[in-house]
């Protein structure tokens, strides 16, 4: 009998007409990301996506943060919903993991306890006038992405190889607790085998390195870092994960959600302020991208325009294994071509790091 259970890890993922819902911390983050996301969807591949001003943060760092309560956040999720319908579309996409994982959650809330779905549709009609309409797919943006993989491996301007050996790239991909840990049959694969990511690098020509921590957390968790106290919970946890990756020698590592790709970056420079310590070759560190990045550089995109400059990592000697033209000091101009000035030290390239570090020492 041929074995049908991969087909419980996927999805219903639509191929078109999205209602983008933005990320709080991910506009801070990595803007750019955001703005690719945009624009690989509608100018190279033609979808139809809708960037709606009205919408709102999820509040779901407050609502994780024990700040706001059950009721409220449940309501301003039926406001998104409502505002999807107004505008005419069905599917909503999340650019947010947190996001994504809390939409799915005041779903399934909803429909396990219905009552409380009457007191939110109750809630919104008083304080908007709305009315609630629930999504017919819901879908994070890694998951949007991963679905039209196959034609953006058909438009690559590079791929993921590596341009001087004509050997694949070695990629270490990180998967956010909340796309795929909470509701595991919400996201591609399932927590186990979550495939997202790995079917990306697959279809761009790299090879997806497995090492011991690959599925643990990152460290993030909102208490963890929002917490002064508890920071040093997150790094530990950031420090697990390069510790046991850096022998594999990864090219770089992709990430799908906000917080997880800024920290497994930050933190690298962090560890190397605190003892020398750096994972990638040369005395470097190892890249860190989120997918709309990756895939922006497989399109042709230019690295700056992308705001791969806001990484703590270096992306430079990814850019060189890969084969792709770049402006060096294009890195630090700002709008309109205006100088912003070098970072002192230069981010993660950690022979400084480990100099100043020697010093102190």
């Amino acid at each position: 009998m041929k074995r049908t259970s991969w087909q419980e890890y996927q999805k219903d993922i639509a191929a078109d007409k999205y209602y983008y819902a933005r990320s709080c911390i991910r506009q801070n983050f990595f803007p750019g990301s955001e703005k690719a996301f945009l624009d690989i969807l509608s100018k190279d591949l033609g979808v139809d996506i809708f960037d709606d001003p009205l919408h709102t943060s999820c509040t779901g760092i407050g609502y994780h943060s024990d700040v706001v309560p059950l009721e409220t956040i449940m309501t301003v999720v039926a406001r998104q919903f409502a505002l999807m319908a107004e505008a005419g579309y069905e599917n909503f996409v999340s650019s947010c993991i947190t996001s994504f994982g809390i939409y799915n959650e005041i779903l399934n809330t909803w429909e396990e306890f219905p009552e409380t779905e009457e007191r939110t549709r109750k809630y919104l009609k008083e304080a908007t006038g709305r009315e609630l309409v629930k999504p017919r797919t819901i879908a994070h943006t890694s998951d949007i992405m991963f679905y039209h993989r196959h034609e953006i491996a058909r438009r690559a301007k590079h791929r993921l190889i590596n341009a001087l050996t004509g050997e694949p790239l070695r990629v270490v991909e990180h998967i956010g607790c909340h796309y795929a840990k909470i509701f595991p049959k919400s996201g591609i694969g399932g927590s186990e085998f979550p495939y997202v990511l790995a079917g990306m690098i697959e279809s761009w020509g790299g090879n997806v390195v497995d090492y011991p921590e690959r599925r643990h957390c990152c460290g993030f968790g909102f208490r963890n870092y929002l917490v002064q106290a508890n920071r040093g919970s997150s790094i530990a946890n950031s420090h697990k994960k390069l510790e046991s990756m850096s022998p594999y020698k990864p090219d770089f590592i992709v990430a799908n959600c906000p917080g997880c790709t800024m920290f497994l970056d930050k933190w690298q420079y962090a560890i190397a302020e605190m003892d020398g310590t750096t994972y990638g070759a040369d005395g470097k560190g190892i890249p860190v991208l989120t997918y709309e990045e990756m895939a922006g550089l497989v399109l042709g995109y230019d690295p700056w325009e992308l705001g791969m400059q806001f990484h703590q990592v270096d992306v430079e000697p990814l850019l060189n294994k890969m084969g792709i033209e770049y402006e060096p000091e294009a890195k630090y101009l700002g709008k309109g071509g205006k100088y912003i000035g070098r970072p002192a030290p230069a981010a993660v390239n950690c022979e400084e790091a480990r100099h100043i570090y020697e010093i102190r020492r």
